[in-house]
């Protein structure tokens, strides 16, 4: 809808509260939204010098209808706003993200009630307690109430006429001391249903009535000297002590208060919701909410709080929040604490919304990185013209010195990065001198030859560092083992970034900004790395390893001890006497410092 049409009709929107409704040309609900003001707040999305987001251009663009209902107060207008919402879910309006079916705790409406979870109310007369956002907090509410009151698990039919004619008989539950016997009436319902009175004070947060209850219990065993059995009832009362004591996290005088605090990133936010009831949390719960265009944090934090009272029943009096929100509903009394135990529930409540917030980012990133990889994974596929996507590439590279120490090295990047977990590097054994076709093929063979024995995964793609002559040692090796067919190889020359395939004499040439290049030029260069490093080690050791070797008194067993022990020669001669004594022995140790001694004054 254009400005011009909508000025054809700006005289008929009332300038009242209410509720108005975007329709587009299919008849199709774009958008709910409320205003103190109908006339204002739906003249405002067409003023020509509107600065507003993309998302709220688009929208004005496919509004073909414009609906409208009057409301006594802005408070109905939120109400109902709220209602439409859920109903209709139109497309740019918030979506609360969160469909779960919660459980509840049920005390069934029968002759010694039992005490289970459910997911389905049963509209039978029975007393629901929750729902409980947390499933873990259900079954620990559940716990306490049957360590402190016994109670029946069976279903069977306990009426007065059932229990006197004898047609049940207790089971294991009863022997073992997890229920105290109604089916043959070693419990009298009067009995049972007071504990069932003292449960349901529990299940309500109340723990002073129950303990009172149980303090009234063992006083009067303790009076009969029953002391067993008040020593029993001691235990409960210490349990439900203990329970207490770690749920409580503020002053225990604030009860039966609401806490609602949000926290936004993007176009996400997290309203955080906890009940409190003796100064210990007995609910909480995290609701998101996904805004489509530019709504305001207490309009978002006023829809988190309607939409969560209604779903878990709170009736609290005392709502803390930690932002002013737009409508207030009459007889509740509202806050934003700023300082003492409330302002320190509120910041509890944000610490859990902030925590909730990030995890969802977190998943989020996550979950875009997975879609970056798979496209530039499938670029790759498409560059270098390949029949599967390289998830698993590895690079070999060869080092030498003059022929001498010569090494291989292997590298692995699993999704365009590095698995250092999976690098591997090879002493050369059957090459003699300086011949890198040789040292590839001997690389490559040892390297499959050990990841078939092992049934480990292939690589998608092979890459040696070479042109023509390495691609060809690698293709031979492949060949011998069956596996040229089966995995995708490529040399790249150094010089050109010219990257050959087997038995093509004409290179390939990528883009210089191509991911491509660039991930198998970093495989090429982390290759040279990981070898490089590797081979100085060698030589190093190797030249170590042969000067001590012509100390005479000093065998090969001993140059090998202290290799493994200090390294090197700076080692050694860093290394405190009594250590060197230590690892071969008082006489060659005597030996070694006469020799470190002459390499010092030199």
């Amino acid at each position: 809808m254009t400005s011009e049409a909508f000025k054809a009709l700006e005289y008929t929107i009332p300038d009242k509260p209410g509720v108005y409704r975007y329709y587009d040309a299919q008849e199709k609900l774009l958008y709910v939204g409320k205003a103190k003001s109908l006339k204002k707040r739906v003249g405002s999305y067409f003023q020509p010098d509107r600065n507003e987001s993309g998302r709220i251009r688009l929208m004005v663009s496919k509004i073909a209808r414009i609906e409208f209902t009057l409301v006594d107060t802005e408070l109905d207008a939120l109400l109902l706003e709220n209602a439409l919402i859920k109903k209709h879910q139109p497309r740019f309006n918030i979506r609360l993200k969160d469909d779960k079916t919660y459980p509840y705790i049920v005390i069934k409406n029968e002759p010694f009630p039992r005490i289970f979870p459910t997911r389905r109310m049963i509209r039978d007369g029975s007393t629901y307690y929750g729902p409980y956002a947390s499933v873990v907090m259900m079954r620990t509410m559940l716990e306490l109430v049957k360590r402190i009151y016994p109670l029946r698990t069976c279903s069977l039919s306990l009426t007065q006429a059932n229990i006197t004619s004898g047609k049940f008989r207790a089971c294991l539950e009863y022997q073992i001391g997890n229920c105290l016997g109604p089916c043959e009436a070693y419990q009298t319902e009067t009995d049972y249903d007071a504990s069932i009175e003292a449960i349901k004070e529990i299940l309500k947060g109340s723990y002073q009535k129950a303990q009172q209850l149980l303090v009234e219990e063992m006083k009067a065993h303790a009076a009969n000297l029953a002391f067993e059995k008040a020593a029993l009832v001691k235990r409960k009362i210490e349990a439900l002590e203990n329970y207490q004591s770690k749920s409580a996290v503020v002053n225990p005088n604030i009860t039966d208060t609401d806490v609602f605090t949000i926290v936004r990133q993007e176009e996400l936010s997290v309203v955080n919701y906890l009940h409190i009831q003796n100064g210990a949390i007995v609910r909480s719960h995290n609701l998101e909410i996904l805004q489509n265009l530019e709504e305001e944090t207490g309009a978002l934090l006023t829809y988190g709080l309607i939409e969560l009272r209604n779903r878990f029943q709170s009736h609290a009096r005392v709502i803390l929040l930690n932002h002013e929100i737009e409508a207030e509903p009459e007889g509740l009394d509202i806050q934003v604490p700023r300082i003492g135990d409330k302002k320190k529930i509120v910041d509890l409540s944000l610490k859990n919304a902030f925590y909730h917030l990030n995890e969802l980012m977190q998943q989020r990133n996550n979950k875009q990185q997975v879609q970056k990889t798979e496209k530039l994974m499938e670029q790759m596929r498409v560059d270098l013209g390949l029949k599967k996507q390289p998830r698993h590439i590895e690079c070999l590279d060869n080092s030498n010195f003059h022929g001498s120490y010569a090494v291989s090295a292997c590298v692995v990047f699993k999704d365009g990065k590095p698995s250092k977990k999976d690098y591997r590097h090879f002493n050369v054994k059957t090459v003699e001198g300086p011949n890198d076709f040789a040292t590839m093929e001997e690389a490559i063979t040892r390297r499959y030859t050990r990841l078939l024995a092992e049934k480990e995964p292939l690589p998608d793609l092979l890459i040696v560092d070479g042109g023509k002559g390495q691609l060809s040692s690698a293709v031979t090796a492949l060949q011998n083992l069956g596996l040229f067919n089966k995995i995708p190889v490529l040399g790249i020359a150094k010089n050109l970034e010219e990257l050959f395939y087997p038995h093509d004499p004409v290179p390939l040439h990528l883009d210089k900004t191509s991911y491509s290049l660039k991930i198998i030029q970093q495989l090429r260069d982390e290759a040279h790395r990981f070898g490089i490093t590797h081979h100085r080690n060698k030589r190093s050791k190797g030249t170590i390893k042969s000067a001590l070797s012509d100390i005479e008194g000093i065998g090969p067993k001993t140059v090998e001890s202290l290799l493994r022990t200090f390294k090197s020669v700076a080692g050694l001669q860093a290394a405190a006497p009594a250590d060197i004594e230590n690892c071969i022995g008082k006489a060659k140790a005597a030996i070694l410092h006469d020799w470190l001694a002459k390499q010092n004054a030199r």
